[in-house]
């Protein structure tokens, strides 16, 4: 079995998220999803509309997706690629290069993300804010 890990917050879940996950998915059999918790967030300066629960909810019940793990920090990638035998990690473009350290473990693969949409653009044009 192929497994592929990706990391994210997924609040506000559209579209382009769900074209990532199908994307993520299409490169194994087993899709994990380490989703932000609300406290990560909160170190990362990101402000999430729903809560860690609401999203994992949300996660779950996506086809694409078989497990949601939650992520508290920033070392603990290299953590999960081992615990949960990953074959390729998984992250959009706007991340190209920041998890190459992890090449002598698995794959690592930037997709291009979905153009015309993104949960910060969702919050400017509901809101007027520039939210994280």
């Amino acid at each position: 079995m192929k497994r592929v890990i990706t990391y994210g917050t997924y609040d506000l879940l559209h579209y382009g998220h769900i074209e990532l996950l199908r994307r993520a998915r299409e490169m194994g059999d087993y899709l994990i999803v380490a989703l932000s918790s609300d406290e990560f967030n909160r170190i990362k300066d990101k402000k999430s509309y729903y809560n860690f629960e609401q999203r994992k909810v949300m996660l779950e019940a996506i086809r694409y997706v078989d497990l949601v793990i939650a992520e508290e920090g920033w070392g603990q990638k290299e953590k999960d690629v081992e615990r949960f035998e990953v074959d390729t990690f998984v992250m959009g473009h706007d991340w190209e290069g920041e998890f190459d350290f992890l090449k002598d473990k698995c794959d690592v693969v930037y997709l291009k993300r979905t153009e015309g949409i993104s949960t910060t653009q969702i919050k400017k044009e509901l809101y007027g804010e520039d939210a994280n």
